[in-house]
């Protein structure tokens, strides 16, 4: 069996068609749509099926689902062991995604002067989703938001950056007091479903004030040009750069006691987690 057409077949079950599963694979539908049809073939069993304007997995798919992304795994492990530099094999590290353009580049670059050759899939995501990842095995360790929870003994963590709550306001607000903006502004909400926006949410209940709601999303990227634009104000993290070019946005430090988000590396104890500790090490450098 090809191991091409179980990636074709993940890939169109990850992105839910196959025009954006050929566009990502770099092919035409007609090619990705006959390795699908192959793996079928070589399968018994329709894999794949069309709803609407998406194509979803049939029971039989969603049997072989996980396996088939575990031998893409041990395929691209057996590639990358095949190096005499990367004895480790691939190293799965999910990323959050302001962790992924800010934090993140230096370190890698550093770890790669030392493991020029080093195989790493990484994979976007929110801090929730991340972690649950880790946990359950399908990430060697992960960049997030430090968890308000006891990690299993099987997790490592550290901290790598603090980045305190601030208020994120329209440059010609930056002399007001922030409790009176968030009091009386529209507010542009960090989304209540992510770890840093709970915090930003708890420290509006803490000082009992109810924001004029305007907007709620997870982006900050996005929060900061709807700031730019007048839409509103946004409690958020003061994240690591960079940030979006030429914003007209002020950042008005918050009244002490600051919540501070924490963001880290957890990482599962195992051979993989020696280059857990490489990139720990490039972060202390």
């Amino acid at each position: 069996m090809d191991t091409q057409f179980l990636q074709s077949f993940v890939m169109v079950v990850d992105c839910g068609s196959m025009a954006e599963a050929a566009r990502r694979l770099d092919l035409t539908p007609a090619a990705v749509a006959a390795r699908v049809k192959s793996l079928e073939e070589a399968m018994g069993t329709a894999l794949v099926r069309r709803a609407g304007r998406t194509v979803k997995a049939t029971e039989a798919g969603l049997r072989i689902l996980t396996h088939a992304r575990a031998v893409l795994r041990d395929v691209r492990n057996l590639q990358a062991l095949a190096n005499d530099d990367a004895p480790l094999g691939e190293w799965r590290l999910g990323v959050s995604a302001s962790a992924l353009t800010g934090l993140l580049p230096p370190l890698l670059r550093g770890l790669y002067r030392k493991h020029p050759k080093l195989a790493v899939y990484m994979e976007p995501g929110n801090s929730g989703q991340l972690y649950q990842r880790v946990t359950g095995g399908m990430l060697d360790a992960a960049i997030i938001v430090e968890p308000q929870f006891t990690l299993p003994k099987s997790c490592g963590w550290q901290a790598l950056a603090e980045e305190p709550l601030c208020l994120l306001a329209p440059r010609s607000l930056a002399g007001r007091d922030p409790l009176d903006l968030l009091a009386s502004e529209p507010f542009i909400r960090y989304d209540r479903s992510m770890w840093g926006g709970r915090m930003a949410d708890a420290w509006l209940r803490e000082h009992q004030i109810q924001p004029q709601e305007r907007i709620e999303i997870d982006a900050l990227n996005a929060i900061a040009v709807f700031v730019d634009q007048g839409l509103g104000v946004a409690l958020v993290p003061d994240w690591t750069p960079p940030w979006p070019e030429g914003l007209q946005v002020a950042r008005i430090p918050l009244p002490p006691p600051v919540p501070v988000r924490r963001m880290g590396l957890v990482w599962t104890e195992g051979p993989k987690a020696a280059l857990a500790r490489a990139l720990l090490a490039q972060a202390q450098a």
